[in-house]
């Protein structure tokens, strides 16, 4: 079978531990030395969810997981379980003398940008913010054009034409990712409801299963969520009634979720390459390029965000074509997806 989507590299590193968590590796440590590259000190603070949340915070452990594996970075986490600890959790690194701290979350932007102010001399990376300080790397992604290509999948995989939507907090990230997914749904199938259902949390995996029970039960038969670990709950949700004959499906987001919850559930992925930007702004900074008081933006045309590869598994080719043909329209400028 031919595909149509350009094949993304999948980190192979797994997850198993929770908490704070520290890795290091001499002989890759070596193998930087031997290259002339600095050993770096990495931080990162999550949002309020998990490290092990099989999406956003996942991909960004992943990219320095990588780092310390190929250079020997010594790479940390912290988790954060209320608002009143993600302060005491980025100055542990600052006052760690942390060469970078990377913050995976835009509720994290208030909180970094006090602190790059007080600390000049330090240096943060933050994810999905566009906050400009000298001493910051803030990263973007075009999240509406990833997830009208997947809208576009939905709505041409439909039986019933009604496709359900599960976000987190109604923050301007995840309104983006409404947005692409109604317009991609509208594209290809204008008959079809989008029923939408905000949690108002990203860590709650009950809340999850709950709010995706409702869409269900109203009669959707496919589930798009941007809601973090709280997303699992829908998984756990469609897997339930799958087992039980319903023809439901999900569509994760930020990483390839079937290599997680399986193919039988999921339909296809939202990818949003977290890995890849953690990772290259983290070398950047180690060879004298940090792009401090910039924003960096990946959409589809720079390779920032795409479905997953495993899509070819369940969506069908004549599907698969009609995304391929919308992705150059969008690349090319023809079309240009709102963000809310």
């Amino acid at each position: 079978m031919k595909t149509f989507i350009p094949m993304l590299l999948i980190l192979s590193l797994l997850l198993t531990a929770c908490g704070d968590k520290t890795t290091t590796n001499k002989e890759s440590a070596d193998s930087g030395a031997a290259e002339g590259k600095k050993s770096l000190k990495i931080g990162m603070v999550t949002d309020l969810g998990s490290i092990n949340d099989k999406s956003f915070n996942q991909s960004a452990w992943e990219a320095l997981q990588k780092l310390n594996n190929v250079y020997g970075y010594d790479v940390k986490y912290l988790e954060p379980k209320s608002d009143g600890e993600v302060m005491p959790s980025l100055l542990t690194f600052v006052k760690g003398n942390y060469d970078l701290t990377w913050a995976t979350a835009f509720t994290l932007a208030d909180a970094v940008t006090q602190l790059a102010n007080e600390n000049p001399d330090a240096k943060f990376g933050i994810v999905d913010s566009d906050i400009i300080v000298p001493n910051v790397a803030a990263v973007s992604f075009k999240e509406q054009e990833g997830s009208f290509l997947v809208g576009v999948i939905a709505g041409l995989t439909t039986k019933t034409n009604k496709i359900g939507f599960v976000g987190g907090m109604k923050i301007p990230v995840i309104k983006r990712f409404e947005a692409g997914f109604r317009e991609g749904i509208k594209a290809v199938n204008p008959d079809a409801k989008l029923i939408v259902n905000y949690t108002g949390v990203f860590n709650r995996v009950d809340v999850g299963k709950s709010a995706a029970a409702t869409i269900y039960n109203d009669g959707a038969d496919i589930i798009f969520h941007a809601a973090g670990l709280t997303g699992n709950g829908v998984f756990n949700e469609a897997k339930e009634r799958k087992t039980n004959g319903e023809n439901v499906w999900v569509i994760g987001v930020d990483k390839d979720q079937s290599l997680s919850f399986g193919d039988d559930i999921t339909l296809t992925s939202m990818i949003k390459k977290v890995d890849e930007a953690v990772y290259q702004i983290s070398r950047d900074l180690a060879e004298g390029n940090f792009p401090g008081g910039k924003v960096t933006t990946m959409g589809l045309k720079e390779n920032g965000v795409d479905i997953a590869p495993t899509s070819i598994k369940n969506v069908t080719p004549e599907a698969l074509k009609k995304v391929e043909e919308y992705r150059q329209k969008i690349i090319s400028g023809e079309i240009v997806v709102p963000t809310e």
